[in-house]
């Protein structure tokens, strides 16, 4: 037992050594870290209430005033800004959630069980896959109705593919290991030998899954909430908030440029830190 532990306690060590070592990892990391804390810090940061307008100040430029300067109707940008991380965390969050858990499940029992049942899940995942993501998002929400709930649900849903066919593929490598055939010797029972054995070995692909889709999910959902699909107004989310600026980008070009901007930043920090992640996970890479 504790040469198990001392075995997983320089593992980490490692990932993390090598982690440190990856400057686009680390900025990456930082980017996330801080549109986290901006996410929860949002009432205390932000200067102004995030939906009250003052329509003799609209589209304002940027000033002391106004940092980021204001909307079409007189909002702050920076106090719009700082809530909309908040709405896309929370976005974040549920949605990756619900297509980890599910498709996790998926993908370990299709792997460990096999044959028709895997055979069945697969091809369901297929028929996921044969749609371009931001349209199966589409389908969905145009099915359940547009609104932030509906937008987690179908950005969920469109992510669980990715999760299942990854764990799958994990889980039939190991399935056939030694101390899998172990387990069965001494009579562990399937739900022992898939949570205890299976997943634990599975978790590092599960990891940087769950960080390169916080990246494509912001995606989405900014998407269609620029397309009037998801969050309604006049919640503070940056793709809601391009969509309002699109009538302003010659007059007042920073109306759309500050959630732009946000967006970019985010999506760049999952990816590099989700790439590093990768880098520093992958026993191939070890020295």
């Amino acid at each position: 037992m504790n040469e198990s532990k001392e075995l997983k306690t320089s593992q980490t060590a490692d990932v993390w050594r090598r982690l440190k070592r990856n400057r686009a990892a680390i900025a990456g990391g930082t980017i996330v870290l801080l549109f986290v804390f901006i996410a929860i810090l949002a009432p205390l940061i932000s200067p102004y209430p995030p939906n009250e307008g003052d329509l003799a100040k609209r589209l304002k430029p940027p000033s002391r005033e106004y940092l980021l300067g204001t909307d079409p109707l007189g909002r702050d940008l920076l106090s719009r800004v700082i809530y909309g991380a908040r709405i896309s965390l929370q976005i974040q969050l549920v949605s990756v959630l619900i297509a980890l858990v599910i498709g996790t499940l998926l993908g370990m029992v299709g792997g460990y069980y096999g044959g028709k049942l895997d055979h069945f899940i697969m091809r369901l995942m297929d028929i996921l896959l044969a749609f371009p993501g931001i349209f199966l998002a589409i389908s969905i929400i145009a099915v359940l109705g547009p609104g932030l709930t509906n937008l987690m649900l179908a950005a969920g849903i469109y992510s669980i593919p990715q999760f299942a066919r990854i764990v799958r593929g994990s889980v039939l490598s190991l399935k056939e290991k030694e101390f899998i055939e172990a387990a069965r010797a001494v009579g562990e029972n399937d739900f022992n030998i898939l949570f205890r054995y299976l997943l634990p070995n599975s978790i590092a692909p599960i990891i940087i899954q769950t960080t390169l889709r916080m990246a494509t999910v912001l995606l989405t959902a900014s998407g269609l909430s620029f397309l009037g699909l998801g969050v309604q107004p006049p919640t503070a989310e940056w793709g809601a908030m391009l969509s309002n600026a699109r009538a302003y980008l010659i007059t007042a070009p920073h109306v759309a440029t500050v959630p732009g901007l946000a967006i970019m930043l985010v999506v760049m920090g999952f990816n590099l830190f989700g790439d590093g992640l990768r880098d520093s996970l992958d026993p191939r890479l070890r020295d």
